[in-house]
């Protein structure tokens, strides 16, 4: 297999294209163009072409995963599937994650663990939760773990439900309250405790005007 063209890549300084006659292009770096010892007319035996472009793509879609994790933390799955949607092969998208887990560039237990505290903080149920963990593509036999002896955090929910409800302690107001915090990921029964602790909170502020 020759190498037909290698040119640089506009506005990307240090990159460059490598067309093989195959009709094959990858994205290569100045220093990948070192270590092989790439350059244009090079002709390579079928075998250390296929080992030579696994390796250049690999490369490519390592500097692709962290540029992605530049921006936040995703979960093993969601990098994967980036990847794949960015162009890469599954096999090649799968040694990068394995790469990025390795190198403890992301942890799902970790990232498990930020979700269910983060969407617990803001005053979320479990629902939610686990529907924001399936979303992420967390596996599901972490997720317990994760979730752990989970409680409501309640400062944040009577935040919400005084916003919600602008203090108000009438009756008709329960509904509403209710189906607000279901719709935030709480159980009836558990929404049903917000709403008395709720009742009682603003009665104690009535009592101290």
């Amino acid at each position: 297999m020759v190498i037909e063209e290698i040119t640089q890549t506009k506005n990307k300084p240090g990159w460059f294209t490598a067309l093989f006659e195959d009709g094959t292009v990858i994205k290569v770096s100045v220093e990948q163009l070192a270590d092989y010892g790439l350059y244009q007319g090079l002709e390579l035996p079928d075998d250390e072409y296929r080992r030579l472009r696994a390796e250049l793509e690999f490369g490519a879609s390592k500097t692709r995963a962290l540029r992605i994790l530049g921006s936040r933390t995703y979960s093993s799955r969601e990098i994967e599937r980036r990847l794949t949607n960015k162009g890469e092969s599954r096999e090649t998208a799968a040694r990068t994650v394995q790469w990025l887990e390795e190198i403890g560039a992301i942890n799902d237990k970790e990232y498990a663990a930020s979700i269910v505290e983060h969407y617990r903080s803001k005053g979320y149920g479990l629902a939610k939760i686990r529907e924001e963990l399936f979303r992420r593509g967390i596996p599901g036999d972490i997720w317990d773990e994760a979730i752990g002896d989970f409680e409501i955090a309640t400062d944040a929910t009577l935040d919400f439900l005084m916003k919600k409800l602008s203090g108000s302690r009438e009756n008709s107001e329960q509904r509403v309250a209710i189906n607000a915090l279901r719709a935030r990921g709480f159980s009836y029964e558990d929404a049903q405790e917000v709403w008395r602790k709720y009742m009682e909170n603003t009665e104690e502020i009535e009592n101290e005007q």
